[in-house]
Formats: structure tokens, sequence, C-alpha cells
């Protein structure tokens, strides 16, 4: 057992860190890859870099950094020397890779959704012009409507957004 642990480096955080520095390394020469001639360049690989990490990882997604952000890194990019660039990637990697926040008005309406959905079959059930609805069942009608209201309030909340940016 003692052997185990001290291979992991100790506590098992040396195999952690280990990989992440694996993981910056692909990141990096990935990165490093591309042809980047100016900051459009640069913009659009770091969003590759985003996109990379958010499908190779089910489940989670991760927002890409502001544009102002993104500008800074590009300039201390450019200043940077050569052995220094991949530390300063790496800081940078570490400092923005952040989770997706849900926001209050998703949480709640996957909290309500569900059965606000099973009050609306049942209610269904008993008009009778609505007979389709008794042909659904529950484990295929509640996810759908929930999904249904999920993607409605995302793209409200879009829409409202746009509004108030143009004003």
């Amino acid at each position: 057992m003692g052997m185990l642990m001290s291979v992991m480096g100790g506590s098992g955080e040396g195999l952690a860190s280990q990989t992440l520095t694996v993981l910056m390394g692909a990141l990096y020469n990935q990165f490093v890859e591309k042809d980047i001639k100016d900051f459009d360049d640069f913009h659009t690989a770091i969003l590759d870099i985003f996109n990379t990490i958010n499908m190779a990882l089910p489940g989670k997604h991760y927002d890409a950094p502001q544009q102002k952000e993104v500008k800074d890194f590009f300039e201390q990019w450019t200043k940077a020397k050569e052995e220094d660039k991949k530390k300063i990637f790496t800081g940078f990697m570490n400092k923005n890779v952040n989770l997706s926040k849900v926001d209050d008005s998703m949480m709640i309406t996957g909290v309500v959704a569900p059965p606000a959905a099973m009050v609306v079959k049942r209610t269904g059930q008993s008009l009778p012009h609505l007979n389709v609805i008794k042909a659904v069942p529950d484990v295929v009608f509640v996810p759908s409507a929930t999904i249904l209201a999920l993607i409605a309030v995302k793209v409200s909340k879009r829409m409202l957004l746009k509004k108030v940016a143009s004003s």
C-alpha cells in the first residue's frame, strides 16, 4: 500500500497533477499548431480549444472567456518569450476553464415542469377533444414537456437579453 501511494505522489494528488499537465500539454500543442497571424485567428484558436474541451467531456460544458480576457491574453502572448508561452497558456486555461452556471430560472423550471406536466396530462385526459393525450405514456410525456419548458425558458431569456442589449 505504501509503495502505491508513493508512486501516486503521496496522497494521490500527484496523479491528478500529472494528468492535468498532460492535458494542458495536449491542448497547448493543439493551440500552437494553429496558423495564428492576428487577433481574430488567436480568438478562433481559443474558441476551438474550448469547443474541444466541451465535446470531450460529456455532461459538463465550460464557458469560453470574454473577448476582453482573450485580448489581454493575446497581448501577453505576443510579448512573451517562446519558453514562457506554455506557462502563460496554462495559467490562462486554469483561470478561465469554468463550468457553465445554471441560472435560477432554469433551475426553477426544471423542478416545476414535471409536476405541472402531470397535472396537464391528467386534466387533458378528462377533456373529450384531447383523447390523444391518453395514448402518450407518462414516461414520454413528462420528460418531453420538461425539455420543451427548459428550451422555452432559454429562448425567452436570450430574446430578452438581446432586446435589452439593443436598447
